[in-house]
């Protein structure tokens, strides 16, 4: 049996157009870790700066993580993070003019960003079994795709 597979679609025959995509996602916290990030105590170092760090990177590298995505020049990407009670949202924002859209970019930045501060913190997070009960990452999801004329 044959079978052809396709690897990255064709969008060569497409116009240029401005693309906007922003997506969130929440890490949910123990109050320990809550209170080390937002004290700037954690001993990895400052967690929304080095997530940041990792969240650009990602969304940069996203077609070298997902791969159907195509390499899209970006020309603009902004992070935020916000508390709900022990629980870090992070929010991505990214912008380009291209071909096909960049939701995927933002999304590959929140998950890194949020994975990146759970890695600073997990020895904090850990039980006295090494486990994570009260850990996780949700509600991950595109807030935003904007496609121009």
């Amino acid at each position: 049996m044959d079978k052809e597979i396709e690897g990255i679609v064709e969008i060569g025959s497409k116009d240029v157009v401005e693309r906007r995509a922003s997506a969130t996602g929440v890490l949910n916290l123990s109050e320990a870790s809550a209170q080390a990030i937002q004290n700037k105590t954690v001993k990895k170092g400052d967690v929304l700066e080095a997530s940041t760090i990792a969240a650009i990177q990602a969304v940069k590298e996203t077609p070298r993580i997902v791969p159907h995505c195509h390499p899209i020049p970006l020309e603009g990407c902004k992070v935020q993070w916000s508390w709900e009670g022990f629980a870090l949202r992070c929010t991505v924002h990214v912008s380009a003019h291209y071909k096909t859209g960049i939701e995927m970019e933002a999304l590959t930045g929140v998950c890194a960003g949020l994975l990146c501060a759970l890695d600073m913190v997990k020895s904090i997070e850990k039980d006295a079994d090494g486990q994570y009960p009260n850990t996780s990452i949700s509600d991950i999801e595109v807030l935003e795709k904007y496609k121009g004329q």
